[in-house]
């Protein structure tokens, strides 16, 4: 009975060492740590660096200086939770509560193809799966969507390699695996003029093929319309410009014959005298009257 003990005791310590959290880079993680509540101290380590202790009587929590302890807290008395998780974060996290030891170990994975995950039908690709935290006798494969193993390189992609990839690798006696989705393009078809048919006339090798004129090569790379189109817009300009120095010359002899003919134009003048009028000439056919006598005055008396 005692030995049946030791045994279950002994399983129990080795699932709890073997509990694997499987997380991706810039996610979160949340370690258990097994037990719901604590008497006297509750402690986190990541190996054997302290990130946070909480003791039990005075409630007064601790933190440690690394980088993964200003990332993490302690929620829900005893569970430890990670944001923005990092490949150093990986490794061997130990939970110690009242003396009760527990381990965890975060695993960080990431996969992708290069160049990218849109193949090219006929071209060569990687496939690159990284995982941060396992132990050195673990072992990763691929395994194709058809489900059979796979090195990961494409050495020419093929329509049947579209679909999920698994990066498969073990720890601690388990099996994990992260999914890669892959699609493959199919290059558009590339479009080529069909070969022109020679003329039943054309049958000596020495000829010389001389394009129709309609199909003559363009004047210094450009179209005739272009040549056309600029013709015109020259032609238009010289027009406007005859027109404006014909208009200025008009212009300028107009004003030169108003100076002219103001210039013949004399202003009249007026001029007043003092001088008396001059006396009237006697009418012809009138005699002429003699002045009268003057009066005699009166002699005075004496």
């Amino acid at each position: 009975m005692k030995t049946i003990a030791w045994f279950a005791f002994a399983l129990a310590a080795l699932s709890a060492a073997a509990r694997v959290i499987l997380t991706n880079p810039r996610h979160k993680a949340t370690l258990e740590c097994g037990v719901s509540s604590f008497t006297d101290i509750l402690q986190w380590f990541h190996g054997e660096d302290l990130l946070h202790s909480v003791s039990g009587k005075s409630g007064i929590p601790r933190k440690g200086h690394f980088n993964v302890a200003g990332r993490s807290k302690v929620r829900s008395e005893t569970t430890l939770e990670i944001s923005d998780v990092k490949e150093e974060d990986a490794g061997k996290f130990v939970c110690n509560a009242d003396g009760r030891r527990e381990e965890h170990t975060l695993l960080v994975a990431s996969v992708w193809a290069s160049p990218s995950a849109d193949l090219q039908l006929g071209s060569e690709a990687t496939l690159h799966c990284k995982v941060s935290g396992l132990d050195r006798d673990s072992t990763v494969r691929w395994t194709s969507p058809a489900g059979s193993p796979h090195s990961g390189w494409l050495e020419s992609v093929r329509r049947s390699d579209a679909g999920t990839w698994q990066c498969v690798f073990s720890q601690d006696g388990g099996v994990y695996s992260q999914n890669l989705a892959i699609e493959v393009q199919v290059p558009a078809p590339e479009t080529t003029a069909p070969p022109s048919s020679p003329s039943p006339s054309t049958s000596c090798l020495d000829c010389v093929t001389r394009p129709p004129p309609s199909a003559a090569a363009p004047l210094l790379g450009l179209s005739w319309w272009v040549w056309l189109t600029a013709g015109g817009g020259c032609l238009a300009v010289v027009l406007l410009v005859v027109f404006v120095v014909v208009l200025c010359e008009r212009i300028k002899r107009k004003r030169k014959h108003q100076v002219m003919k103001n210039g013949r134009q004399k202003p009249k003048s007026y001029c007043q005298c003092d001088c008396p009028a001059a006396a009237a000439k006697p009418q012809r056919g009138r005699r002429r009257e003699k002045p009268s006598a003057p009066a005699l005055q009166a002699a005075p008396l004496l």
